[in-house]
């Protein structure tokens, strides 16, 4: 059989709900793979109903669960937990970000599942790991961007720590965790065929994408701190106002770039010192760089200034808004911006699928699913008859 989907023939399972587990099933479904989404009857993900509702379904549902089936079972119910080890028992890959012992509580713990198929893959996502004093404590992603390091270089110096606008700790462990699923399958099926669990820390998750953060600390003692817009330690890299009150963000940290800008702001002296010829030399004397920068923006409208920032090969941009983002041509030009449809037939716009693959790309082929939409469907895949389903959904296990 052909293979044009780099996924194709995996079969996920997805426990998880809200938002790191179900992000990495969402980007393996985009790329071929098929989920089954074990949803709770009745009331289903929490998602549904997070953000801006239509209809009373969130939009952010059918970014966040196109691609997936849904299944409804009350795991809490033997008659369920013994349909998930059906499942299980065909399945590629298992994901949950329920609290540690969860899943064993319910007769699904790894040892169970690992014997049932040893080919087996679980993606296992929590706020403090499996493992260690702190397993047993809810965490969410922003307990993770707080304990991960994030929130404390978040915002401006000397005032109330801020949060990033969106759910960064969830979505870096759901990449860190689709990471360690291909990364466990290609071990399985070129090692000898044997699956193992993936753990992943929402709090992990962020603390690795600290950068330079810990070896600074244990090389000088030093404890970063909040920087506002700037980027300590790499300069020039700032948002500087212009005279129509808007920013233009400039990273001009390369030492070819920052000559370039020098020259093309006018000052000429400061592209030639040699003291500010590299990096380490331009940090000691970022505040009097960023006020040549700031000095030459405030004469100009933000558009004047990117044109001239473009021209000159400078990286720039403005600071864009969803509505930036929808009108854009280079999103529309690089498919980012995917023409996509609610229940209801009204349209919406959902984000495109990253990374882009030249001979396999990924793509949409089925929209969110509605509450249990396939759950006949996928019992009668496993052979349970009619009756028993009418049985089981008037005691409410489906």
């Amino acid at each position: 059989m052909k293979m044009d989907k780099p996924l194709q023939g995996i079969r996920v399972i997805e426990l998880g709900q809200l938002i790191a587990g179900p992000f990495a099933a969402k980007m393996l479904a985009d790329f071929g793979a098929e989920v089954i989404k074990v949803e709770a009857p009745g009331s289903g993900d929490p998602l549904r109903k997070w953000r801006l509702l239509h209809e009373g379904t969130s939009v952010w549902w059918a970014a966040q669960s196109r691609n997936k089936r849904s299944l409804t079972l009350d795991l809490r119910q033997p008659e369920a937990q013994e349909v998930v080890r059906r499942l299980i028992a065909e399945a590629d890959v298992l994901i949950e970000n329920f609290r540690p012992g969860t899943l064993e509580k319910w007769g699904l713990g790894w040892d169970v599942l690992h014997a049932l198929n040893p080919r087996l893959v679980m993606l296992r996502v929590s706020g403090y790991g499996q493992s260690g004093p702190y397993r047993d404590r809810p965490g969410f992603g922003v307990i993770g961007e707080s304990m991960g390091g994030l929130r404390h270089l978040s915002g401006e110096p000397e005032r109330t720590p801020v949060r990033v606008g969106v759910s960064i700790g969830d979505s870096l462990s759901a990449l860190h965790g689709v990471i360690g699923v291909l990364l466990a399958l290609r071990h399985r099926d070129q090692n000898g065929g044997a699956g193992q669990q993936v753990d992943v820390a929402l709090y992990e998750s962020v603390f690795a994408m600290m950068e330079s953060l810990l070896p600074e600390y244990s090389a000088f003692g030093v404890v970063r701190q909040a920087a506002g817009s700037s980027l300590p330690g790499i300069a020039p890299s700032n948002a500087y106002r212009c005279r129509d009150g808007k920013y233009a963000l400039i990273a001009g940290n390369g030492d070819s770039i920052y000559r370039r800008l020098m020259e093309m702001i006018g000052r000429q002296d400061l592209a030639d010192d040699p003291a500010l010829a590299h990096n380490d030399g331009r940090v000691q004397q970022v505040e009097l760089i960023d006020t040549a920068i700031s000095s030459w923006t405030a004469e100009r409208d933000l558009e004047v200034v990117l044109a001239a920032l473009h021209e000159a090969r400078i990286p720039a941009s403005k600071i864009y808004d969803a509505a930036d983002i929808a009108s854009d041509p280079h999103y529309q030009a690089r498919d980012m911006l995917l023409p996509s449809h609610l229940p209801d037939g009204t349209p919406i716009s959902l984000p495109g699928i990253v990374p882009k693959l030249g001979c396999t790309p990924g793509q949409i082929h089925s929209p969110a699913p509605t509450l249990g939409q396939h759950t006949d469907e996928v019992l009668s895949e496993l052979g349970i008859a009619p009756d028993v389903c009418a049985d089981w959904r008037s005691r409410g296990i489906i």
